[in-house]
């Protein structure tokens, strides 16, 4: 709870009369700097133009340097910002398909059909083949099956990691391909 307290004070900024400096140097609009002043004259002269002392930078121990601006309207601007940049994120999520050693040929074009679906939304898939009882003395015929999985779907997608063993579970992870697959070209193509 502590060390929370502390980030949270790391990533506020230090205004006003929270400036512990008793000296500031004064950054200006048009990057100008005045100064060393007194902070309670500089405090003053931010109060008489309806403004904030917002503290940027430190120099040396007892200076700080700050720059008067509306706090608030900066506080939205940042918040502005970051919205807007979380809606340019592209968000990938991690899927899973289970494969069998002894899966028929119906049920792995269904899981193909799912996992073409995965790739085009731009997900990584994480291929897990599971190995019951005895089969895992035959891991050959788990890579045959991996290999026939990935023949459905090499168009639109690339193996990110080769299969490997895994416990009980022969993993591969695939990627959609930068030109067929992912959602910024599914949504050019429409």
């Amino acid at each position: 709870m502590i060390e929370s307290n502390k980030a949270a004070k790391k990533n506020e900024d230090l205004v006003n009369k929270a400036i512990k400096s008793r000296e500031v140097i004064i950054i200006n609009e048009d990057g100008s700097r005045k100064g060393p002043l007194n902070k309670f004259e500089a405090l003053k002269s931010a109060e008489e133009n309806g403004l904030d002392m917002v503290q940027v930078g430190q120099q040396g121990n007892n200076i700080a340097i700050v720059k008067f601006l509306d706090y608030g309207k900066y506080k939205y601007e940042q918040k502005r910002k970051q919205r807007e940049n979380k809606k340019h994120q592209n968000k990938t999520e991690n899927r899973e398909i289970r494969l069998t050693v002894a899966i028929g040929e119906h049920d792995l074009e269904t899981k193909a059909k799912k996992a073409r679906e995965f790739l085009l939304n731009g997900d990584r898939i994480k291929v897990s083949l599971k190995f019951r009882g005895r089969e895992i003395a035959y891991q050959e015929f788990g890579l045959k099956t991996l290999d026939r999985f990935f023949d459905k779907v090499k168009d639109i997608a690339k193996i990110e990691k080769e299969a490997k063993l895994n416990m009980r579970f022969l993993d591969m992870y695939i990627v959609p391909n930068k030109k067929t697959g992912g959602k910024k070209d599914a949504k050019d193509e429409n």
